[in-house]
């Protein structure tokens, strides 16, 4: 065993850089945080090959003395704390010292700043951690700070980083949730001298429908609430707009984007009632307390936080969110309006009208699934003598109710079944044979469909299409924000194949491609199932009922929906004539 020795500053600034510098993504954070601290009011990105090559961020600051400049290099050096009262009340981004010893440590770094007041700026480099002498510079104000060539001299980790499309994708998202944190700062992106987002000092209204879209800002509203010291503001989104991920969700705590459980906990409650368990809110939240209050300092990119006060936290965002949601949804629910109660001395008459149980004309839905099925087509008017012995568990279908539940005839009573949802367990089912066999079969569109799409889905299609050729999917990259879906898997092609596209990329983006057809293989394929089932207010013909009763009675597990939800119930004639008082 070797002798005891102490490491180097440059291996010490290099294992650092290996929590604090992930990826040029994590770099652009911690330059941004360091505009951001120095009061900048505005701030321009440019990167090239996805930071890979190039990463600069140039502010409008306060800027760094010049005899300072040298420091702002030395690991922990800081001018944002200096005593454990201060490290217990941080107000700003930073305080660590780490970022850009990290980033000198594994790159080649150029910092020029000149301090408001001094007649020109100042100048020094860094390459793998030797730092160069000042030189003057020419910058009007604030600070530049240039990183190159990441990792060039660490090649081991420098193999760890994506294509130059997944990193832009990463840095792209910094970008829009440091723009999202401020908006009150002007924002500008350039990748590959190519502009992406100007984004002038507006209202956080306005900020939010730039970078999230007008479809957020037409379906969020307003959140503010204040209490003990503690302030939550910003938009939440309604229900009619959730998503299939969590990628519209942004949170900060006095400025700083955080993921928490506890805060995830407060919003989940909040929405539990009103969105389905399968879709995720889209919201811009900000927590403002008092800094002793809370926390920063519990995990290396300071993404994590610990209230002190977590009750209070959690039930501010319950309640907010619960007030804030409440009210459009009962304004916007519309229901039929309420019959006007008879006088009390007239007379009331019990009327019986026609029920509306509507049959469709036959259509190629299930003709395309399940092929001619000949299955006995008992009249509604005159239902064809069956005996009882030979009814199919759920028997025969007569009409349904609402485009939502068929109605069958069994030989114990009445079956209801919910068509979406018995439909949905049947294809999933058959996507999981398919799957296991290795044949998934997939069906070339007549006509293309392009769509825009995030830098992460594009980056997730190039670099996926052996796995999406498993699954039965063919995209195709246009421009690098845009897809196009040339094929789709056999069992899905009554689907919307965008909405498709991007519920399966968004699996693979979150968890990879491996782990997407293995361990989350079920999980994928039940997304894939929903979108291919029959929707509410479908019409069906008989033959079409038919057959997919027939489908749930040779299926396994179709007593639930993919979703632990039941997909038929049956009301015997003995529960039938208690209801009526027959016999009695």
């Amino acid at each position: 065993m070797s002798s005891i020795h102490l490491l180097s500053d440059l291996l010490i600034n290099q294992i650092a850089a290996g929590e604090v510098v992930e990826r040029p993504a994590s770099a652009l954070k911690e330059l941004m945080e360091n505009s951001l601290d120095a009061g900048s009011g505005e701030i321009s990105v440019a990167l090239q090959q996805g930071g890979v090559k190039s990463l600069r961020v140039a502010d409008n600051g306060a800027g760094i003395d010049r005899d300072q400049l040298q420091l702002a290099l030395s690991r922990h050096a800081t001018s944002k704390i200096a005593s454990l009262d201060d490290l217990e009340s941080v107000r700003s981004l930073g305080f660590r010292g780490e970022a850009l010893a990290s980033i000198a440590a594994v790159s080649r770094l150029a910092l020029t700043s000149r301090k408001q007041g001094e007649r020109h700026a100042w100048r020094m480099e860094a390459a793998g951690g030797d730092i160069s002498g000042l030189q003057p510079a020419a910058l009007e104000a604030g600070t530049v700070a240039e990183m190159q060539d990441l990792y060039f001299n660490t090649p081991a980790r420098r193999k760890f980083l994506k294509t130059e499309a997944t990193e832009y994708g990463h840095c792209e998202e910094t970008f829009r949730r440091m723009a999202l944190s401020r908006a009150d700062v002007s924002f500008g992106l350039q990748h590959n001298g190519r502009r992406i987002w100007q984004l002038p000092a507006a209202s956080l209204a306005q900020r939010a429908t730039a970078l999230l879209g007008e479809e957020f800002a037409a379906a969020a509203v307003p959140v503010e609430e204040g209490a003990g010291g503690l302030r939550l503001h910003g938009l939440a989104g309604l229900p009619g707009f959730s998503r299939g991920s969590r990628d519209a969700q942004y949170v900060y705590v006095n400025g700083r984007f955080v993921r928490d459980k506890l805060i995830a906990h407060a919003v989940r409650e909040a929405y539990r009632d009103i969105i389905h368990h399968d879709r995720h809110p889209a919201f811009v939240l900000f927590i403002e307390l008092p800094p002793e209050m809370v926390d920063v300092n519990v995990h290396p990119t300071k993404i994590e936080v610990r209230f002190r006060e977590s009750r209070a936290v959690h039930q501010l965002i319950y309640h907010a969110l619960n007030k804030s949601l409440a009210a459009p949804i009962a304004t916007r629910r519309s229901e039929p309006p309420q019959q006007q109660a008879p006088h009390a001395s007239a007379p009331v008459y019990a009327t019986q009208t026609r029920m509306p149980l509507g049959v469709e004309e036959r259509s190629n839905l299930y003709h395309s699934l399940f092929g001619q099925i000949a299955w006995p087509e008992p009249s509604f008017s005159a239902p064809a003598p069956q005996p009882e012995t030979e009814a199919p568990p759920l028997g025969y279908a007569m009409a349904q109710l609402h485009g939502v539940y068929i109605l069958a005839q069994s030989a114990r009573g009445m079956i209801v079944v919910d068509m979406h949802a018995a439909h949905e367990r049947v294809t999933y089912e058959r996507l999981k044979t398919a799957m296991e066999s290795h044949n998934v079969s997939a069906q070339p569109l007549l006509i293309p469909v392009s769509f825009h799409a995030t830098q992460l889905e594009v980056a997730a299609a190039a670099e996926c299409g052996e796995v999406l050729g498993e699954l039965g999917f063919e995209l195709a990259v246009l421009s690098p924000t845009t897809l196009a879906v040339r094929a789709v898997p056999v069992l899905l092609q009554d689907s919307d194949p965008v909405l498709l596209a991007r519920d399966v990329l968004k699996e693979i983006r979150e968890f990879g491609a491996t782990r997407a057809v293995t361990e989350r293989r079920n999980q994928l394929l039940a997304t894939m199932a929903c979108h291919a089932s029959v929707r509410a207010n479908r019409k069906l013909a008989i033959p079409e009922m038919n057959a997919l009763l027939r489908e749930m009675e040779a299926t396994e597990r179709a007593d639930q929906c993919n979703h632990g939800r039941p997909t038929w119930r049956e009301i015997s004639m003995a529960e039938l004539d208690q209801l009526f008082m027959r016999g009695k």
